[in-house]
C-alpha cells in the first residue's frame, strides 16, 4: 500500500491508462500469446525483444533491460520527471493530479506559460499579417509543414507589441524581463526581439524555454538568443531534440550541426536524426543528454575555419563522455543547409556514411597546419600527432602509431617517446579533462577591462585574436567586436545577451575585481609586453622539444637553424627580463 497523499490519485490514473494503448502510439505492437511484442524504443534492434503485458500493466525489454509501468515509460520515452509524466497521463484520461509542491515550481510554471503565449504570438504574426519573414523562409525553401513543426514565428518591428499583448494577459514587465522577452533602458521597457524570424527553443518535454531571432538584411547581431533565465540554460539543452530524439534513437546516431537552419533544412529534406547546440561550444551537459539516445555522434559543422575549430572542441567533449565521434566533411557548400539544398538527401547521407573517425580528422587537421615538405614542418606535425595519439585507447593508438611511422619514415619508438613526454605534462591532463574550464589569465582580464573602459582600443592595429587564447576571453572579445561593429556602445548588458553563462560570470568578475585607476594606456602597454614575453617563452620550450626530435628525422642544416633561433630567443628573453 502506498502511504502518501498522492497514492490514490496515482493508482487511479494507472487504472485508467491501458499501457498497451499508451505504448502502442509510439511502438508497433503485435500480439504474442497473452502479451504484446515490438521493437524496443530505447535501443536500436532488428529482432523484437520489447514485451508489454496487458494483464500486469508492465513492459520489459530483454535486450537493454529497460522495464517499468506506464508512468516510468512516459518518463523514459519523453524524458519527463515523475510529475510531468503523471500530469500528461492524467490529462489524457480527464483526471486532475494532486500536485506535489516543489520549490519554485509555481514560479517556473508561470514562466513556461509566458513563453508559450509569446511563441503563439510570434507564430500567428508570421502567418496573419504581411511581413518579410514569411517570404524569407519561403526563399530558404521551407514549406508550411516544416514551419509548423518547428513553430517558426515573426517578431514585428514595433517596440512593444509583444509586451502589450502579454501585459494584457496579466503578466508584469518584471516577469517578462525575467524570461528575456523585454529589455529596459533609460526607464523604457521594450520588446527584445524586433524585426526577426523567431525560432522557439523547447526542452525535451516540449516546453518553450527560450527563443532565437534571425535578423533581416544586414542588421546586427545576425542571431539574437534569449539570455540565461530560471528556465533556460543553454548548456543543458539542444535545439530540435524535442522533435528529433525518436529518430536519433531509431537510427542509433545523432547528426550534430551548428545552427537552427541546418537542423530545419536537414529535417525537411528527410534527415531527421539531427540536433544543434544553442549558439555555444558543445558542453558536457549536452553530451550527457545525447548519450541518452545514442552513443554514435556525427559532427557536421560548417566547412570554414570556425566550423573546424568548433568540431575539434566538440569532439573532445563527446569523446570524454564515452561517445563514438565521426566528422562529416561537407564538400559542396559552406554548411549542411547549403549542401542539402544543392545536392539533396542521398548525397548528404553518403557524406554521413563516409564520416571520418575522431583520430583521423584530428591528424588530418594537424597535417593541414604544417608544411610537410620541410624537416621542421614534419617534426611539428609529428609532435602534434603525438598529442592526439595520447588521447586514444591503447588499441587505437597502436594502430595509428604504425600508420604514422610508415607514412613519415620514422621509428615507432620515436613517436611513443614523444607521446610519453607529452603525457607527463600536467597541463595536458587538465586540457584532456573536459570538466576543467581553462580560466582567463590576469592579462586577458585586464585587457577586457581596458576595452570596456574605452572601446576605441578595439580599433587599434592589434591582433586581439592572438592575445585572447582562453575560451572565455575569446567569447567576450567576439561579443565586444559584434556590438562595436553594429555601431553601438559596449556595455555589460548588451554583452550578457550574446555570451555564454560562464562568460557572464567572468565578465562580472572583471567588472568587480579589475581596477585601472586611470592608468589605462600604461596598463595596456604592459599587458602587450607580458604577452610578448609569454610567447617567447612558449617558443623557447617548443624549440627545445623540436631539437630533441630532430635526430629522428634528420637534417643537420635545419638543426643548425633551430639552434640559432633558440639562441636568439634566449638572448631576447634576457634583454626583456624573464
Amino acid at each position: 500500500m502506498r502511504n502518501n497523499d498522492n497514492g490514490a490519485t496515482i493508482e487511479e490514473i494507472k487504472d485508467r491508462c491501458n499501457i498497451v494503448d499508451v505504448i502502442g502510439r509510439v511502438v508497433n505492437l503485435k500480439k504474442a500469446g497473452i502479451n504484446y511484442k515490438g521493437l524496443c524504443p530505447f535501443h536500436n534492434e532488428k529482432t523484437p525483444s520489447f514485451v508489454v503485458s496487458e494483464t500486469k500493466q508492465r513492459y520489459t525489454c530483454f535486450g537493454c533491460n529497460k522495464h517499468g509501468d506506464v508512468i516510468s515509460f512516459m518518463q523514459e520515452y519523453y524524458n519527463m520527471d515523475f510529475m510531468q509524466a503523471l500530469e500528461k497521463l492524467a490529462d489524457e484520461v480527464g483526471l486532475e493530479v494532486k500536485k506535489v509542491s516543489r520549490p519554485g515550481g509555481e514560479k517556473k510554471d508561470e514562466l513556461f506559460e509566458i513563453n508559450r503565449q509569446a511563441a503563439r504570438f510570434f507564430y500567428k504574426a508570421l502567418r496573419e499579417k504581411p511581413n518579410p519573414g514569411l517570404p524569407y523562409m519561403r526563399e530558404r525553401g521551407l514549406d508550411d509543414e516544416t514551419l509548423r513543426v518547428f513553430g517558426i514565428g515573426w517578431a514585428d518591428g514595433e517596440w512593444d507589441s509583444l509586451r502589450t499583448y502579454l501585459n494584457n494577459l496579466g503578466y508584469s514587465d518584471d516577469k517578462l524581463k525575467l524570461v528575456g522577452l523585454v529589455s529596459e533602458s533609460n526607464g523604457k521597457v521594450f520588446d527584445k526581439f524586433r524585426e526577426r524570424v523567431i525560432f522557439p527553443i523547447q526542452n525535451t518535454s516540449g516546453k518553450v524555454i527560450g527563443f532565437g531571432g534571425r535578423a533581416m538584411g544586414d542588421a546586427m547581431p545576425k542571431y539574437l538568443n534569449s539570455q540565461e533565465t530560471p528556465i533556460f540554460k543553454k548548456k543543458n539543452n539542444l535545439y530540435g531534440l524535442n522533435i528529433t530524439r525518436n529518430e536519433i534513437n531509431k537510427e542509433d546516431a545523432a547528426i550534430l550541426v551548428e545552427g537552427y537552419m541546418d537542423v530545419i533544412s536537414l529535417y525537411q529534406a528527410g534527415v531527421r536524426n539531427v540536433s544543434a547546440s544553442l549558439g555555444t561550444a558543445l558542453t558536457d551537459s549536452q553530451a550527457k543528454i545525447l548519450k541518452r539516445y545514442t552513443r554514435n555522434i556525427i559532427l557536421s559543422y560548417d566547412a570554414d575555419e570556425a566550423g573546424i575549430n568548433a568540431a575539434l572542441r566538440g569532439m573532445d567533449i563527446l569523446k570524454n563522455e564515452g561517445l563514438k565521434v565521426h566528422i562529416l566533411k561537407v564538400t559542396d557548400g559552406k554548411d549542411p543547409d547549403e549542401f542539402i539544398k544543392k545536392r539533396g538527401k542521398e548525397a548528404y547521407l553518403e557524406l554521413a556514411r563516409n564520416a571520418v573517425p575522431f583520430a583521423e580528422f584530428k591528424l588530418d587537421n594537424a597535417k593541414r597546419n604544417h608544411d610537410l615538405s620541410t624537416v621542421e614542418g614534419r617534426i611539428d606535425y609529428l609532435k602534434d600527432a603525438a598529442v592526439i595519439l595520447s588521447e586514444l585507447s591503447p588499441v587505437e593508438g597502436d594502430m595509428y602509431i604504425k600508420k604514422l611511422a610508415k607514412e613519415n619514415d620514422i621509428s615507432e619508438g620515436a613517436i611513443r617517446a614523444e607521446m610519453a613526454r607529452r603525457s607527463r605534462k600536467p597541463e595536458r591532463a587538465a586540457r584532456a579533462d573536459s570538466q576543467v574550464r581553462i580560466p582567463m589569465t590576469n592579462v586577458e582580464k585586464t585587457l577586457i577591462k581596458v576595452i570596456l573602459t574605452d572601446a576605441s582600443y578595439l580599433d587599434r592595429d592589434v591582433n586581439y585574436n592572438k592575445l585572447f587564447k582562453t575560451p572565455s576571453s575569446a567569447g567576450i572579445l567576439s561579443a565586444m567586436k559584434q556590438v562595436r561593429e553594429a555601431g553601438e556602445e559596449i556595455d555589460i548588458n548588451k554583452l550578457e545577451d550574446i555570451i555564454d553563462e560562464e562568460d557572464v560570470r567572468s565578465l562580472e568578475e572583471i567588472r568587480r575585481d579589475i581596477k585601472l585607476a586611470g592608468h589605462t594606456e600604461e596598463i595596456f602597454a604592459e599587458c602587450i609586453r607580458k604577452i610578448e614575453r609569454q610567447e617567447l617563452r612558449a617558443r623557447e620550450s617548443e624549440l627545445i622539444a623540436t631539437i630533441e626530435m630532430a635526430d629522428s628525422v634528420g637534417g643537420a642544416e635545419k638543426m643548425s637553424e633551430l639552434m640559432k633561433e633558440l639562441s636568439d630567443i634566449q638572448r631576447e628573453l634576457n634583454v626583456r627580463g624573464k
